[in-house]
């Protein structure tokens, strides 16, 4: 990645640009629009990465593995250097290069998908066996299970300190952060200001709009119905003590494609637990007012998972739990286009489940759509397909 982390590009006649939401895409934006010597302007109604934003939380995973999908094998690779990038200058780690691992039946068409297109890219994919799995990843039972896709060079962010590291990189850098709601825009045509929650009005030449699950909120007849935000739980659990294949290192990011459902999760990363979480969509809810508290019934259906295929951890003492959304567009597939309306407004979202990871890389397009004059130069990322109909092809 350049050195713009560090230090803007010269402020010159460029345009300002108002950035709504400081999650991982709205950060990135942000960051690419000051590095390409806009004056930006990011704006959150909580903070950076806040409890209840999808970036939020403590781990999020990168891979290549996108079964068919090299539209996203792609950014997630380029993504990967600039999170690296990030990690270098962070002080704490934001990059754990524990690789990723996963597994399924043999023949399954997503995994040999992964392995085609990963090859085809160049990118570092081994497929592995069930006996050599069991024989690299003895913590894992390989029950029923006949092909698995490594990626040892990906791995995990961790989510809430790389958002607000880059936020903090962006100010130094000279970007402006303001902590505020921001209301529904209205109107058609070019959007002159936003409005604060207190009554003032913040000007702009161009806006993007990176509000995550709130993006229904304030496009409510445009995205209302389109943006979906779904309940999920995540669960952690203590290795047993002394045993080091839980360790990162030893232990990969891991997903679970057998049977049908999809499990995933991570070795202890910095002592905070192994992560266990189902990949299915919960209940649609409300991310301003939903329940944080976790139900016995999902705390279950991992125990039970948990215990089949980690045998180690039976009766590992659950240490902490999380309650958070995902926001998907109706396939999976990102929102990254012009306010059809609003002429100098970019949307941007439908990223949970799957986004985080991509993060630099809808922030440069995001960037590049806001700073030009130029349509969205690939069909799926745009508006047009997004359908009010929920049914999720990406993973």
């Amino acid at each position: 990645m350049s050195p713009a982390i560090l230090k803007a590009a010269p402020l010159g006649s460029k345009a300002h640009i108002g950035v709504v939401g400081a999650g991982v895409f709205g950060a990135w934006t942000a960051h690419h629009l000051l590095a390409a010597g806009h004056r930006v302007t990011l704006i959150d109604a909580h903070g950076p990465a806040h409890s209840r934003a999808s970036s939020g939380g403590e781990s999020r995973m990168t891979r290549g593995a996108y079964g068919k999908d090299a539209i996203y094998a792609r950014m997630a690779h380029d993504s990967l250097t600039q999170w690296k990038a990030l990690s270098a200058v962070s002080g704490l780690p934001i990059f754990h290069p524990c690789g990723v691992l996963f597994f399924g039946e043999a023949g399954n068409d997503y995994l040999t998908q992964s392995i085609a297109v990963g090859r085809k890219l160049g990118l570092a994919t081994e497929a592995l066996g069930h006996v050599e799995m069991q024989r690299r990843f003895p913590m894992i039972d390989f029950s029923g299970v006949g092909l698995g896709v490594f990626e040892p060079a990906f791995g995990a962010l961790m989510a809430r300190r790389s958002v607000q590291t880059l936020v903090a990189h962006f100010v130094t850098a000279g970007g402006h952060y303001v902590h505020g709601a921001v209301a529904p825009p209205r109107g058609s045509g070019s959007l002159k200001s936003i409005v604060m929650a207190g009554g003032e009005r913040l000007g702009a030449d161009r806006f993007v709009f990176a509000a995550g699950p709130w993006l229904g909120k304030l496009f409510p007849s445009l995205l209302g119905q389109r943006i979906f935000a779904t309940r999920q739980e995540i669960f952690f659990f203590a290795a047993p003590r002394g045993d080091r294949r839980f360790e990162p290192g030893t232990m990969p990011g891991w997903a679970d494609f057998n049977g049908g459902d999809l499990y995933y999760g991570f070795p202890d990363l910095e002592g905070r637990g192994v992560k266990f979480a189902r990949d299915t969509h919960g209940a649609l809810v409300d991310p301003d007012t939903q329940s944080r508290r976790p139900s016995e019934a999902a705390l279950a259906k991992i125990i039970a998972f948990r215990d089949r295929r980690f045998p180690a951890l039976r009766n590992a003492p659950l240490t902490e739990s999380r309650v958070c959304q995902y926001e998907n567009s109706s396939n999976g597939d990102f929102l990254i286009d012009r306010h059809p309306e609003m002429a100098n407004v970019v949307l941007v979202g439908g990223g949970s489940g799957h986004g985080f990871k991509h993060g630099p890389e809808v922030g440069r397009i995001a960037a590049a759509l806001a700073s030009g004059d130029a349509a969205q130069r690939e069909p799926r990322l745009t508006l047009a397909p997004k359908a009010e109909t929920q049914r999720r092809e990406v993973h």
